[in-house]
């Protein structure tokens, strides 16, 4: 209302001008108000519409106190069977923050060799890495003749390098049989641990890499005081 009384009120101020306008004049005004108010007109819509929007989804919170049942399952491991506590880390090979993450997963491992167990989860960001599945998949190929550990490092050492010929050529360094790792990478069964995989992250909440759990509990701060924090807190009291 107040942006019409303003193209009004214009509109006046150019009537009172010296000697008065011309029959001309009044009309090619008038178009102009009319041009004016229709503009205001779509205006007030627009404005209308955004007030009645609903407001946008936010990301639901995440409880940083929730404890998850994460299950080592068939899932590559490090550390002891019995050990007093579980880091279960989802990861992706062409996530550069997941490959930061394990220079520090290997120090905290060395740190607490009899009472840390990391046991290594595949979540690929598919939409975003194209090169993550695959990779995964070479993983765990690479498992199936004890050597996942191995194309675990060749992965992340050279997660700019993640195509089909250098799966094969990292496969032949790490002294695989080619044939069979070439064959699991493209069955069902690999396809299906990383589908279970990832299926494992939504239920416990995982949306992005790396997310890191400590007997259950997300891992709040990425660092070695971090993980000591967290690890301390999760050891049986004696």
């Amino acid at each position: 209302m107040l942006n019409r009384s303003l193209a009004m009120t214009l509109v006046a101020a150019t009537f009172a001008g010296c000697g008065g306008p011309s029959p001309a004049d009044v009309d090619e005004i008038k178009k102009g108000q009319k041009e004016i108010l229709a503009k205001l007109d779509a205006l007030d819509k627009a404005v209308a519409q955004v007030k009645a929007a609903p407001a946008a989804a936010q990301r639901p919170q995440v409880d940083a106190n929730k404890v998850y049942t994460l299950n080592a399952g068939d899932s590559p491991s490090r550390g002891p069977a019995d050990a007093k506590v579980t880091i279960v880390e989802f990861s992706d090979y062409q996530c550069p923050f997941c490959s930061q993450a394990e220079t520090l997963l290997d120090q905290v491992t060395a740190a607490y060799p009899k009472d840390v167990k990391r046991v290594y989860k595949q979540f690929p960001l598919t939409s975003i890495h194209p090169n993550a599945m695959p990779a995964s998949k070479a993983a765990i190929a690479a498992g199936k003749q004890g050597k996942f550990w191995e194309m675990h490092a060749k992965l992340f050492a050279n997660q700019r390098e993640l195509t089909a010929d250098n799966f094969k050529k990292w496969a032949e360094e790490i002294k695989l049989d080619v044939a069979k790792f070439e064959k699991d990478m493209a069955s069902p069964d690999v396809q299906s641990q990383v589908d279970k995989e990832m299926q494992e992250a939504k239920a416990a909440d995982v949306t992005g890499t790396p997310t890191i759990f400590v007997n259950g509990k997300r891992l709040q701060q990425r660092s070695m005081d971090g993980f000591k924090a967290a690890i301390d807190a999760s050891m049986p009291k004696s």
